[in-house]
């Protein structure tokens, strides 16, 4: 006899779960330079896009199912790995977007924001 959790076990999960919360990541400052580190486990790195506008980091991981995995003999008992995609966006402000890198190992992706020094946007005004 199987257990009644068994069957109901994360039946309104996906209520009351967002898009973020697929996307758990730390984001700190250290060294005059933002760091994110994002976890997408079950990901590849062609499946994920890092853009910077503005100051806005927007990553985005979009997983598609296999279409040509279908097998019409299966027959499901659970199927909890979903398909879809999924974005975060943060705002940095003042950053060097020509100097982002980004590296993606093992379902971890890190991503290196340089800021603009606040004395380089300082200017002094002539009081007349």
């Amino acid at each position: 006899m199987l257990p009644t959790r068994f069957y109901f076990d994360n039946a309104f999960d996906q209520f009351f779960e967002n898009e973020g919360s697929k996307m758990k990541c730390d984001i700190y400052e250290k060294d005059n330079t933002y760091h994110v580190e994002m976890d997408l486990p079950g990901f590849k790195k062609d499946e994920i896009k890092v853009e910077c506008n503005k100051g806005n980091l927007v990553i985005t991981a979009e997983k598609s199912s296999n279409d040509e995995d279908k097998d019409e003999g299966k027959k499901y008992l659970r199927r909890e790995r979903t398909y879809g995609k999924y974005q975060r966006s943060f705002y940095l402000g003042d950053i060097k977007e020509d100097e982002i890198e980004a590296k993606f190992d093992n379902g971890t992706l890190t991503i290196s924001v340089p800021k603009i020094d606040e004395n380089e946007n300082k200017k002094l005004i002539d009081i007349k």
